[in-house]
């Protein structure tokens, strides 16, 4: 009876492609990056304990990293988009080498390459379709971007398909399970990684504020739960990341939400940061010139009865976004931290610190940017539900793009419309 048991498993086991080897890759190995803060920093700390020293380490490399944001900012929406780019690539380089150290799938044949095949694949789709939106006559313009803009999706699905093909070739008899495995943790990295970055510069288009507050947000809140949490630490808050300290979360959440009240306003008052980004046609250039809409122009609000007897103000001059920076900034008090807990749970499940050692002090981008992801979806669900409203100029400019007959049927519709509701009479009177 042992004898035929052993029959019918190992027969199982031929037929699934599994085997021992495979079976010991299932354990996590990932090797422990080596320390590479700056020699310069070495021993300029070297005195100081490893939390203080630590402490330093985060603080520069803090400041660096808030200068180099501020002159990216200086440098104009396109870097900005730039900068998005290789940030996205450099995260998908992190995850997938993980993968490929935990699973050893270094030997299998085509992984590599289809995975950044993948990768650009995707990329091809969320970036053509972000420039037959805003770049429209320009794409109408030229004859090769607009077969190319007609086509993107079925051109788009090509792609994938024959990535999709090459992965079913490449399937190796006793590796089908890893290699699924990698198949399955490739996608959902791109569903992480590039979806959401796609979101952020939609976010981008929007106005750089839309881009430029709630990064901040994040920004601020991590510190401020760091400082908080380092001075006044006392009561942990979850056991998938045990430095963090319910101190250093609720102080994180009252200095994020007063900083991006101060944020908005100080921003709110400048074209250049408000004004949506628009393609020039006739500079083919970006442009970020605009009449702000009510959103960015001051208004005045009554108080509470409960504030008006606190503060002796019945009424407050405040732009309109500056309240929704209190919505903005409350989600990554609250809900952008959970971004940063689902990292360690991913990290802690591979046994790994961080996810790179890009950054001494901070680890590897993703290390950075595990809750601007999260960020960046809700900002444009909220864009989407409480702020855009139809826009007349992309409207034009698919109007343009019909038949002189379409063109002709759609404004008797519109002349009928507006005869109906009264509105063409008094403008024809008015002229």
């Amino acid at each position: 009876m042992g004898q035929t048991d052993g029959s019918e498993t190992e027969g199982r086991a031929d037929r699934d492609g599994a085997s021992d080897t495979e079976g010991k890759q299932d354990v996590p190995e990932v090797p422990v990056p080596a320390d590479d803060t700056p020699e310069v920093l070495n021993k300029a700390l070297s005195g100081l304990s490893s939390r203080w020293k630590n402490w330093w380490v985060r603080g520069i490399l803090t400041l660096a990293m808030i200068s180099f944001f501020f002159f990216i900012i200086y440098l104009g929406p396109m870097v900005l988009m730039m900068i998005v780019l290789c940030v996205q690539i450099k995260c998908f380089h992190e995850i997938i080498t993980i993968g490929y150290s935990v699973y050893h799938s270094y030997h299998l044949p085509w992984f590599r390459t289809l995975s950044w095949y993948f990768l650009l694949c995707v990329n091809y789709f969320f970036y053509g379709e972000t420039v037959t939106d805003y770049f429209f006559t320009l794409v109408q313009r030229e004859e090769p971007l607009r077969i190319l803009s007609k086509y993107h999706r079925f051109i788009s699905f090509a792609l994938y398909l024959t990535g999709f093909c090459m992965f079913v070739l490449s399937l190796v008899k006793k590796h089908y399970r890893l290699q699924f495995y990698m198949f399955g943790w490739t996608h959902v990295t791109l569903l992480i990684i590039v979806t959401q970055s796609h979101l952020i510069i939609h976010n981008l288009f929007e106005g750089m504020i839309w881009f430029i507050v709630p990064i901040s947000c994040v920004i601020c809140n991590d510190i401020m739960a760091y400082m908080f949490g380092f001075f006044f630490g006392r009561t942990p808050l979850i056991k998938l990341s045990p430095k963090k300290t319910w101190e250093g979360f609720i102080g994180g959440f009252f200095a994020t939400i007063l900083f991006g009240i101060l944020l908005s306003y100080v921003m709110a008052g400048y074209r250049y940061f408000v004004c949506p980004v628009e393609f020039n046609n006739d500079s083919n250039s970006f442009t970020v010139y605009c009449e702000p809409s009510e959103l960015f122009q001051l208004q005045y609000y009554v108080l509470p009865s409960v504030l008006q007897s606190a503060t002796g103000w019945t009424t407050v001059r405040l732009y309109p976004f500056q309240i929704h920076s209190i919505a903005l900034s409350s989600f990554a008090s609250i809900m952008g931290p959970f971004g940063g807990f689902f990292a360690s749970g991913f990290k802690r499940a591979f046994k790994i610190k961080d996810f790179a050692n890009t950054i001494p002090g901070h680890g590897g981008i993703m290390d950075r940017f595990d809750c601007q992801y999260l960020m960046a979806t809700f900002v444009n669900v909220y864009i989407a539900s409480f702020i855009r409203g139809p826009n007349p100029s992309k409207v034009i400019q698919q109007l343009l793009a019909l038949r002189l007959d379409q063109q002709l049927h759609i404004f008797n519709s519109l002349k009928a419309h507006l005869i109906e509701k009264g509105l063409l009479p008094a403008v024809e009177e008015a002229a």
